[in-house]
């Protein structure tokens, strides 16, 4: 079945639609970034450092649990290397994602100088 003519334009419209609402955003974010001052920076900053710690703190939590029940997995695995694997890998995951989430401030300051 031959397409018509029409088709190909919208879909090439479909395709540009998420870049415009990108380039859109960016621009936004450019302009409030531009406009705001130094205290309007520091009043906006204070209760989103409040989410991340309580972020912070319960992804570590979550975090200490994730290990008990890969040691437990891992002590409980026998002779089963799948089992042994698998606890050892989630391990390795979950320090990743602490290394990730408690250094996030810290390279944050480090590009903002």
């Amino acid at each position: 079945m031959a397409q018509k003519p029409n088709q190909g334009t919208k879909q090439r419209r479909l395709n540009l639609l998420p870049i415009a609402i990108f380039l859109l955003l960016v621009a936004t974010q450019v302009s409030l970034v531009v406009a705001a001052s130094e205290a309007d920076f520091e009043e906006i900053l204070a209760p989103l450092t409040t989410i991340y710690n309580l972020v912070k703190y319960a992804a570590t939590i979550i975090a200490g649990l994730v290990m008990l029940f890969a040691g437990v997995t891992y002590i409980a695995s026998g002779s089963d290397p799948g089992k042994r694997e698998k606890a050892k890998n989630m391990v390795m995951y979950v320090i990743v994602g602490l290394i990730v989430i408690w250094a996030a401030p810290f390279v944050v300051n480090l590009i903002l100088g």
